[in-house]
């Protein structure tokens, strides 16, 4: 295993390959347990977010000053715009915690796969005629696993939700209709349609649960196809031409960060508020 940047005398006729690979490279093996470079981007996300957060706690005061000051212009804008999609301030005071920690992980991802290092950095690792650069760090929402598991936790957090606010008949009945059934037999007299219309809606209840399995797909595909993209183009401009050229691009995929991170974090938001609301409504 050789550092990037330390002289390695490789083998002749030694292909050394550098290329962005759809799977995160695993950095170090604990039991059954890899430990991968987008593993690692991930944990020093967390760190960034926690450490900030504290840091925040600690110089809040009663009377704010102007940057507190400013920071809360910012939480009370975001909840404005939560309640543009609950409708209802205290509902959105529930949700908009768990919307705001996922667009903070999201966008702090998405922005440490720009720093210079990432990816570039690593060691080389594999046998005689055939080596595989290993970069040490990764971006997290690079991997299709970090986006998928996003996606799982947001759509199954919503799901688990709505039981709370629902209850669990009212929220299992709205993917197996059980209550469209049980309604058949006393009203088939005064409505002879109900035969025909509460099957349709039972059917509908199976096309729920077709779309919350989309909703998983379509969270972590559309993450991880634009941020991979986005390495990947910038990789190749930094071969074409690495001075100035990639400095535009650079710009582009940082507002691209911000974008699908707040895409996501709105998409959760939504899936939270649909879950919280009874079906007859």
């Amino acid at each position: 295993m050789a550092e990037l940047g330390v002289e390695n005398v490789a083998a002749p006729n030694t292909e050394v390959s550098h290329e962005a690979t759809l799977f995160a490279e695993p950095l170090m093996q604990v039991g059954q347990f890899s430990i991968t470079n987008s593993l690692v981007t991930s944990w020093l996300a967390i760190i960034i977010i926690v450490v900030v957060c504290l840091v925040i706690a600690k110089k809040v005061k009663p009377v704010p000053g102007k940057a507190q000051g400013a920071a809360e212009l910012v939480v009370e804008s975001g909840l404005n715009l939560a309640d543009s999609v609950t409708g209802n301030r205290a509902k959105t005071v529930k949700i908009f915690p768990i919307a705001l920690a996922i667009f903070l992980f999201v966008l702090i991802n998405n922005w440490l796969g720009l720093i210079p290092g990432v990816g570039s950095i690593g060691f080389i690792e594999g046998e005689v005629g055939h080596q595989v650069f290993v970069p040490w760090l990764r971006g997290g929402t690079a991997d299709l696993n970090t986006t998928l598991a996003l996606a799982l936790f947001s759509v199954i957090g919503a799901n688990i939700f709505g039981i709370i606010m629902v209850g669990l008949w009212k929220h299992f009945n709205k993917f197996v209709n059980l209550k469209a059934f049980a309604a058949i037999p006393g009203h088939i007299i005064k409505d002879p349609t109900i035969v025909i219309v509460n099957p349709i809606k039972a059917f509908v209840g199976i096309i729920e649960i077709i779309g919350e399995v989309a909703k998983v797909a379509s969270l972590s595909f559309r993450l991880f196809g634009n941020i991979f993209a986005g390495e990947v183009l910038l990789s190749s401009i930094a071969v074409i031409f690495a001075f100035l050229l990639p400095i535009p691009f650079m710009f582009l995929e940082i507002i691209v960060g911000i974008i699908q991170a707040l895409i996501f974090a709105m998409l959760t938001l939504v899936y939270f508020t649909i879950a919280s609301t009874a079906e007859e409504h």
